[in-house]
């Protein structure tokens, strides 16, 4: 027993605080980077390095390893050597309204051209109705109407002297002009009309039917005055606003000279003013508004000349590094905002909106993968976005209406970004199997890992770590002591000597609350203590139910023994999962053996209450028991195995060795000490194998050990392999020490026996036999014994059928 019985050494590495050559973590610098991480660094600055298609990054690796700090400073100490991309602004399309235009414009310039327009737009809505209320324009109006009614008046009298000669006079009535015969200077009445002689009358009507047509002539000669007067006062009128316009105009096509794309819109926007001088005319009669509605008496809007400053990159120093929380379609895709006006709703080409992939254009997006797939339509508009290389803001409720609506539809931004996804293994495997567009679109895979080997370069680095922590959020420093009892807690999360954990969110947990306790203090710095009294608390605050389980088995509700020993019973050891909380408790295992042929039955499974894992553990000692017995002759055996007061679900393969020292145990009729408790997997060839949770394990049995009394006979048999496991706490390790508890490692089921039972397992003969007074000797005759007893049985019960029968 003592060749395999661990030392206090072997139980916990510790990390020695002289290697650190600083008095507190103030003295150290920030730590750039992330710690152990070397793959995924080296992927991602490949990822970001190429500039093709499809390599984008997805980070995978379990949450609180660093991946979503790592890739922020990584890309925002890149992103500083990067230009600063355009900025992107929307404009009116005068002539489809619909399809509002982009202007591209370097960073600063697109707010710069937004704030000028806006005075331009406040100048026109002063300066342009006045042009009609001027004196000058007055003059010219008057001076074109004038000239105009001389040429009709020339007209008429030139008509009423042709009509005079001929003997009619020319006379206005309601109904317009009408021709009227005339005698001696006075019109001709209607009795002297028909007093004439029928040659007379006929003649008169001719001459009246030649001057109808005269008049007709000199009507229309006026009406096509009256309509080059109204375009020679249009025309006149388009001048004065061009002068008005232009003049206003002038200057800020100087300033914008270099950019034909905002020239190109000036222009635009002079031909749209002048299309609208009605609207500029002064109002006649009185004003009406009503909110929301735009009346004709109203005065004329500018509004659709401002500029939409859609994206302003005038803040930035380098490249956007943007990451989106909450990647809704909209969030990341932009949207177009509406205003309710008289139960309407109205939008314009200034309510639209940028989204999150509109900010990070020319730079970087990153993005949560788990928060992209259940926000509705995000990820394959983000697919088409990459596939199209371009930004198109859609209203995705437009599908889902019966009657289709008139709507804007911005032209698209050109794309130009690298994407991030962040998410676990599970999503990133799934998506690459079930997506076929996933590894076009994210060719970089940087995985982060949750370990990294336990180093004297990657220890220093964790010294760093809490120093940049610290001064991060302004905690008190820590001392070497702190420090190493920092990184042996890392040590213990990973459960591995050689490997230091990467789950950053529990250690910054573990240096808040030390550094909380020191400071209650009153210390200057967080040492070991502060260290310490953070775990208990923690443990504290989470093991309500390791408690109340503790409670019955010290009053015996669940029976457990930690002294004496019993043939076919031993203590398992199992692990309790309660969120962030994990601790060990044994649990009371027995086997019954008897004859038969049933093979070895698992009550849990029976009883629906065991998972695949503990049956095929369970199946596994078959194999063994047939490998190592039933050579030279079958298996007579029938054994139950069960778990006893386990009323709940039992997975996992940690009890089959158990179950195998029990069974052999039941067979040998040897009794299993009760002060032992045994965790370990097995499988056909007897061989022990490693398994999870060991420092829970034994931890959980020393504490009902200590409970119940130690014996100083007391401890835990353990795989071997597990050794490198082990990071008990620092009372288990004194109580070694001290010779109070033991922890034993084996690899193989004959050396855990011969701890059991303080019997040897024994060594198989060439000819295929067992010592007898040894463990295997012992259960070897007693299955022979089985299998003679079961062979005499089936020839009795064969003679006894033949005789009733005859």
């Amino acid at each position: 027993m003592e060749k395999y019985r661990l030392s206090p050494e072997e139980l916990f590495w510790r990390c020695d605080p002289n290697q650190f050559e600083f008095a507190t973590t103030a003295e150290l610098s920030s730590l750039e980077g992330a710690i152990g991480q070397d793959r995924a660094l080296t992927a991602i600055e490949f990822g970001l390095g190429i500039e093709d298609d499809g390599f984008n990054i997805f980070i995978l690796g379990e949450p609180g390893t660093g991946r979503s700090s790592t890739i922020k400073k990584i890309l925002r100490k890149r992103a500083d050597d990067r230009p600063v991309p355009d900025d992107w602004c929307y404009v009116p399309d005068f002539e489809d309204e619909t399809r509002p235009g982009l202007i591209e414009l370097p960073a600063g310039k697109g707010k710069e051209l937004a704030r000028d327009v806006e005075t331009l737009v406040g100048r026109l809505g002063e300066e342009l109705p006045k042009v009609f209320e001027s004196k000058s324009y007055e003059e010219q109006k008057t001076r074109i109407e004038t000239q105009y009614q001389e040429k009709n008046k020339a007209l008429f009298q030139k008509l009423e002297q042709q009509v005079s000669d001929e003997g009619f006079i020319l006379q206005r009535t309601p109904s317009g002009l009408v021709l009227v015969p005339k005698r001696n200077e006075q019109p001709l009445s209607q009795q002297d009309y028909e007093a004439l002689s029928d040659e007379d009358r006929a003649a008169l009507d001719r001459k009246g039917e030649a001057m109808q047509e005269l008049l007709n002539d000199v009507l229309r000669q006026i009406r096509e005055l009256e309509g080059e007067m109204r375009r020679e006062v249009a025309k006149m009128e388009r001048d004065v606003l061009l002068f008005a316009v232009g003049h206003l105009f002038e200057e800020l096509e100087e300033k914008y000279r270099a950019f034909d794309r905002v020239l190109a819109h000036f222009e635009s926007c002079k031909k749209d003013i002048l299309s609208r001088i009605e609207e500029f005319r002064p109002s006649q009669g009185p004003q009406i508004a009503l909110p929301g509605l735009k009346m004709g008496g109203q005065e004329p809007s500018f509004d659709r000349y401002r500029i939409n400053s859609f994206i302003d990159n005038s803040a930035l120093k380098g490249a956007p590094v943007i990451y989106e929380p909450n990647p809704t379609y909209f969030n990341i895709f932009g949207r177009i905002e509406h205003v309710i006006q008289m139960g309407n709703a109205i939008t314009n080409f200034t309510m639209i909106k940028p989204g999150a992939l509109h900010r990070a254009n020319g730079g970087y997006l990153i993005l949560d993968c788990r928060e992209v797939l259940i926000n509705v339509f995000t990820y394959e508009a983000l697919k088409r976005c990459i596939r199209n290389k371009e930004i198109r803001i859609e209203d995705m409720a437009e599908q889902f209406r019966l009657i289709a609506t008139v709507s804007l539809k911005p032209r698209p931004v050109p794309l130009n970004c690298k994407i991030i996804l962040i998410g676990p293994p599970l999503l990133y495997y799934l998506l690459y199997q079930l997506d076929t567009d996933f590894r076009k679109f994210f060719k970089v895979k940087a995985d982060f890992d949750r370990m990294m080997k336990n180093t004297w370069e990657n220890v220093q680095q964790y010294a760093q770590f809490i120093a940049t922590h610290c001064r991060e959020e302004k905690l008190l420093p820590f001392d070497p002591t702190g420090v190493s009892r920092v990184v042996e807690y890392a040590a213990r999360l990973i459960e591995d000597k050689n490997r230091l954990s990467s789950r950053f969110i529990d250690l910054c947990d573990l240096i808040r609350e030390s550094a909380y306790y020191a400071g209650l203090q009153r210390r200057e710095r967080v040492d070991t203590s502060h260290v310490e009294l953070a775990l208990e608390a923690k443990i504290y605050r989470s093991n309500k139910t390791e408690e109340r389980i503790q409670e019955l088995i010290d009053d015996g509700t669940i029976l457990v023994d930690t002294d004496g020993a019993v043939v076919g019973q031993i203590n398992g050891l199992s692990v309790y999962m309660l969120g962030d909380y994990a601790f060990g408790k044994p649990s009371r295992l027995t086997v019954r053996t008897y004859l038969g042929k049933g093979g070895v039955i698992n009550i849990e499974r029976e009883a629906k209450l065991s998972g695949p894992i503990h049956d095929k553990g369970v199946l596994i000692l078959a194999g063994f028991f047939g490998e190592r017995f039933a050579q030279d002759k079958p298996l007579a055996l029938a054994a139950s195995i069960c778990f006893e007061q386990s009323y709940a679900g039992v997975e996992g393969d940690s009890a089959s060795s158990a179950e195998l020292y029990a069974l052999l145990s039941s067979l040998a009729r040897l009794p299993l000490k009760q002060g032992i408790a045994v965790t370990g997997s097995v499988n056909q060839h007897g061989q022990i194998q490693p398994i999870g949770g060991v420092n829970e394990k034994i931890e959980g049995f020393f504490t009902v050990c200590k409970a119940k009394g130690m014996t100083g006979e007391q401890g835990v048999v353990i795989p071997a392999q597990n050794v490198k496991n082990l990071m008990l706490k620092p009372e288990v390790v004194e109580a070694v020490r001290n010779g109070r508890f033991h922890v034993w490692a084996v690899a193989t089921i004959d050396q855990g026996i011969e701890i059991l039972t303080g019997t040897p397992a024994g060594e198989q003969g060439a000819d295929g036999s067992w010592p007898e007074e040894t463990v295997n000797g012992r259960v070897d005759g007693r299955l022979l014994a089985m299998a003679e007893a079961l062979r005499k049985f089936g020839r009795g019960g064969e003679k006894s059928e033949e005789k009733g029968g005859s």
